[in-house]
């Protein structure tokens, strides 16, 4: 479908392409932009050819610069409420895909644009990536589940740090914290995420996203419920052909030709 706020595309089979297109506005998330950002993670989350979600901002300046003030300012409690509900939605949507969603942070990623970050499996940075959760002064708190998975990423006293602070945090510190894994010069980064997305679409399709469930779902249970989690994944999986076709490519030294059934 056609969006005004973003694009999403396919720069190769199974791979998706989501960039946030609100450049003069540094892409910050607005009402319009996030039902259309629930849209397009609908549009990937039905393709069942699928492998990688790959998200980024438009521009040299801004991944996402957070939410739109502007738009925020005279917003009562009550619409206040309804906005944040609409970013956690989105947020808990790219986080529920069930293929990995790789956060290309080209710049600013403040507040919900940090959050956006968050929200995805992991986040490959540009040198020029700032982050950070700044709503404090503005009077506000996050919104959009910053206080809640950047506690879980970089531990609670960390979070605490920026998030009363509202220290902005460069790419190089972000990695050192655990916030960022990799950085790379801001001219590479989209080529760095699609050769990631290339590796992981290579694989197994159904023990990829297998493996993202069972990574999520461990994180809300104790150790040893969480392995039996695994335990149980495991065995199922012998009963896919991903399994089948893996195991008798190895055997017979040569290139696997997974059909994600």
């Amino acid at each position: 479908m056609p969006y005004s706020n973003l694009t999403l595309s396919q720069p190769e089979p199974g791979l998706y392409l989501l960039t946030i297109d609100r450049p003069k506005a540094l892409n910050a998330l607005n009402a319009a932009t996030l039902a259309e950002l629930s849209a397009a993670i609908a549009e990937v989350r039905a393709d069942e050819g699928a492998r990688v979600l790959l998200v980024t901002g438009a521009g040299g300046k801004a991944f996402v610069a957070g939410a739109d003030i502007a738009e925020m300012q005279g917003y009562t409690p009550e619409q206040a409420r309804a906005f944040s509900a609409q970013g956690m939605a989105v947020m808990h949507a790219i986080e529920a895909l069930p293929v990995p969603v790789i956060a290309l942070v080209n710049g600013y990623a403040l507040g919900g644009g940090c959050e956006l970050a968050l929200s995805c499996d992991w986040i490959l940075a540009s040198e020029t990536a700032v982050f950070g959760q700044p709503e404090v002064k503005l009077g506000i708190p996050p919104g959009f589940g910053g206080t809640q998975r950047l506690t879980r990423l970089v531990g609670r006293a960390m979070a605490l740090e920026l998030l009363t602070t509202a220290r902005q945090v460069k790419a190089d510190e972000a990695v050192a914290i655990g916030l960022a894994n990799h950085v790379y010069p801001a001219a590479d980064l989209r080529a760095r995420g699609l050769e990631m997305a290339r590796t992981i679409a290579a694989n197994g399709p159904v023990p990829v996203r297998v493996a993202k469930q069972c990574a999520q779902r461990g994180l809300d249970l104790d150790l040893a419920n969480a392995c039996v989690l695994e335990t149980q994944s495991f065995a199922l999986s012998f009963a896919t052909e991903d399994q089948k076709e893996g195991m008798s490519a190895f055997l017979a030294k040569r290139p696997p030709r997974f059909s994600g059934r």
